[in-house]
């Protein structure tokens, strides 16, 4: 699944591209916001965001996918990331590849999450030749859940307790989405059925 170079996406609004140095101190803010760290287990520190935007730079750099660095057209304004991942902890899908996205809050319900993850999702089947993206989030995250159903994502009903996290921990238990290839290309067949 390697890719010659980092690739970069575009949609009507947005760029997924590579990481610049400018994105660490925005990017820090958004892991700093407890309304967008509202489902994860703790905000992170300014060390721990920008260490966490290195490795993403990393991985974008070495095979040319990942997370990237989602920025408006035209105004080239960073507000926060989407993108394809492996996840290291064992999952009751693993080995897999997700798809998940984290936005400043400034940017919530204006569409741009399912915008950027439905090319995000063009990449992983078309380029990538995925045979599945999944995507989980802990059951309490209705927002997220909403974005996972947008894209077409059906809930596999496999809820888990995530890896990471102790049992009994508020945050534990999460679901899990998922969206075969076949399941994309019959969306995808639909949108160009129903476009004039």
């Amino acid at each position: 699944m390697n890719t010659e170079k980092s690739s970069v996406l575009e949609t009507d609004r947005l760029i997924l591209r590579q990481w610049r140095d400018g994105d660490y101190m925005p990017f820090a803010r958004i892991n700093a916001d407890p309304r967008v760290m509202e489902f994860f287990p703790q905000s992170l520190s300014r060390v721990e965001s920008d260490d966490l935007a290195r490795r993403c730079r990393d991985l974008i750099a070495r095979r040319g996918w990942g997370f990237w660095a989602v920025e408006l057209k035209g105004r080239s304004d960073f507000i926060g990331i989407v993108g394809l991942n492996e996840p290291q902890h064992r999952l009751p899908c693993s080995p897999c590849i997700e798809i998940g996205w984290r936005l400043s809050f400034g940017h919530w319900g204006k569409g741009f999450a399912t915008e950027a993850g439905t090319t995000a999702l063009r990449f992983a089947f078309e380029e990538l030749n995925l045979d599945e993206v999944v995507a989980f989030t802990t059951l309490m995250n209705r927002r997220s859940r909403e974005v996972m159903k947008r894209l077409g994502m059906v809930n596999t009903n496999r809820d888990f307790i995530h890896p990471a996290l102790t049992p009994g921990h508020p945050l534990s238990m999460h679901v899990l989405y998922s969206i075969s290839r076949s399941g994309w290309n019959e969306r995808e067949e639909i949108k160009r059925e129903s476009t004039p």
